[in-house]
């Protein structure tokens, strides 16, 4: 058996001994990076949503138990009370309906209207990419110039939609003094700036449906409306129901068009959504009381309401969309 001599350093292990060596920790490893770093590529996220979605929502419910002020330092504990108080506030509820009038006349019209866009781009035209550019302006443009624009268009003397309605006898209107005409005005600001938006993203979903469908359709003797009710629609489904509930969720958000359409059109009640309060959505309601009448306690049991009642229509959206979707094959 050779020896190592006095003083002589040790020969260093072979290859394959370095390899085994090397082996020992390598599984170990290999399951930490197959089984952990999906964790860590979507922490980020998850933590962000508990810093300013998850703490705010849980933070918003504690306070909405609190006769919570600013014009006071002490917060009381009152429980439900926030909420039996709002439950019989009569503007809570003409809020509430201001809410969903504006949400169905907007989202309605808007979504059936982007998918017929789609269909028609989904056609070899000229120009596509400018076209497709055009209908994503109107979604970037702020939505102050929208509002300002639009309040001048309904303008009760000088608009151009009542000197159009003029030619066929109509009398003036004064689009934001009623609760009808008001919501119309404010449904066709909203349905200008997003129809172009949902187009686009059902033209997505469209070039994603076998060309071979369109072409046996043809051959069968199907125009286009028969195509896009047979073929198109029950092919992008889930892009529908995505797109109804994210409507859905904007519509029962709306504050920014209510209140500058008050601001710009001089009704009066800027904040309350006109002088009795016709447009006055829940989230004008909520702005109301928690940033004008400094009551942080109500608006946070307003909130959470407008929470419940965003949930409760976007499952009633879901299960009617997939339902009437499916219905169409």
């Amino acid at each position: 058996m050779p020896t190592r001599a006095p003083g002589r350093p040790a020969a260093p292990p072979s290859a394959p001994m370095r390899h085994r060596r090397r082996g020992v920790r390598s599984p170990l490893l290999h399951r930490l990076d197959v089984k952990g770093s999906p964790y860590a590529y979507i922490a980020p996220f998850f933590l962000l949503f508990c810093a300013f979605g998850l703490f705010p929502l849980a933070y918003t419910a504690w306070v909405s138990l609190h006769e919570w002020t600013l014009l006071s330092d002490t917060q009381t504990f009152i429980g439900v009370g926030n909420f039996s108080t709002l439950f019989q506030d009569e503007y809570f509820w003409n809020a509430t309906f201001n809410t969903l009038s504006i949400g169905i006349l907007s989202t309605v019209p808007q979504l059936m209207l982007a998918i017929w866009l789609a269909h028609l781009l989904n056609r070899p035209l000229r120009a596509q990419t400018f076209l497709r550019i055009t209908l994503l302006l109107p979604n970037v443009t702020s939505v102050v110039a929208v509002v300002v624009i639009f309040s001048q268009l309904f303008g009760r003397d000088f608009g151009l939609i009542n000197w159009v309605l003029s030619w066929f006898g109509a009398g003036s209107v004064d689009w934001a003094a009623g609760t009808a005409t008001s919501h119309v005005a404010i449904s066709v600001m909203i349905m200008w700036r997003w129809t172009g938006y949902n187009t686009l993203i059902y033209l997505a979903a469209m070039q994603a449906v076998p060309r071979e469908l369109y072409e046996a359709a043809t051959i069968d003797g199907a125009n286009g409306f028969t195509q896009l009710r047979k073929i198109t629609i029950p092919m992008i489904k889930p892009t529908i129901v995505f797109t109804v509930i994210v409507s859905t969720i904007g519509a029962m958000q709306i504050l920014a068009e209510p209140l500058l359409f008050g601001a710009t059109t001089g009704s009066g009640g800027m904040i309350t959504g006109g002088p009795d309060r016709q447009f006055q959505t829940l989230a004008l309601y909520i702005y109301e009381h928690g940033f004008t009448n400094f009551d942080f306690g109500y608006a946070s049991a307003a909130s959470w309401v407008m929470f419940v009642f965003v949930v409760l229509v976007a499952g009633i959206n879901y299960l009617f969309t997939r339902r009437s979707a499916g219905g169409l094959r």
